[in-house]
């Protein structure tokens, strides 16, 4: 009796996952075979190259594509980091009619939270700092830094006003000068 090729071969089945079953592992192919493509059952799973991008990118769901809620430009899609510095150079927008040149040298910053070095020579109980002011140095210009969160914290609803009162009081005391020459309606 004479066998058909490739007879004493195990069975091919297809896999569902499309993985190597573990009677397939190890297995080469045999003289006469040009290897998987040979063997009866499903030609090899073809694999994307990751390097080829498709030319469109596919909706799988039929919702579009996956892109920002809001348009740029509205107010709704700024974050409060950016609202915040907004405030802060309104602040020192509307200082700079009053101080007019005195303004040039100074650089104004905003920080999340104060560095630890200034929050460590805090004595237990005093308050965490607003801002900080720091004098020009031999490389450095005049520079007020704010604190974002806890101006944030302690302001509430009135956020603006005590920025204002606190780039006011920073401004004094980098330049010398009292908090009510800078802003004659800071007692207010």
């Amino acid at each position: 009796m004479t066998r058909p090729p490739g007879a004493d071969l195990p069975e091919q089945r297809p896999d569902p996952a499309g993985g190597a079953r573990p009677d397939q592992a190890g297995e080469a192919a045999r003289p006469g075979q040009a290897g998987a493509a040979a063997q009866p059952g499903p030609a090899p799973a073809r694999t994307r190259d990751p390097a080829r991008r498709p030319s469109v990118w596919r909706d799988r769901h039929g919702r579009g594509l996956r892109g920002p809620l809001t348009p740029p430009g509205l107010p709704v899609s700024r974050t409060r980091s950016e609202s915040f510095d907004d405030l802060v150079l309104e602040a020192v927008e509307a200082l700079e009619p009053r101080l007019g040149d005195r303004l040039d040298g100074v650089e104004f910053a905003v920080e999340d939270i104060p560095p630890a070095d200034v929050t460590a020579a805090l004595v237990p109980g005093d308050p965490v700092p607003l801002a900080s002011a720091f004098p020009a140095g031999e490389s450095t210009p005049a520079r007020v830094v704010v604190y974002r969160r806890p101006v944030e914290l302690r302001g509430g609803p009135e956020v603006a006003d005590l920025l204002a009162v606190v780039v006011v009081e920073q401004l004094a005391a980098l330049l010398g000068m009292e908090p009510e020459e800078i802003d004659p309606d800071l007692g207010e």
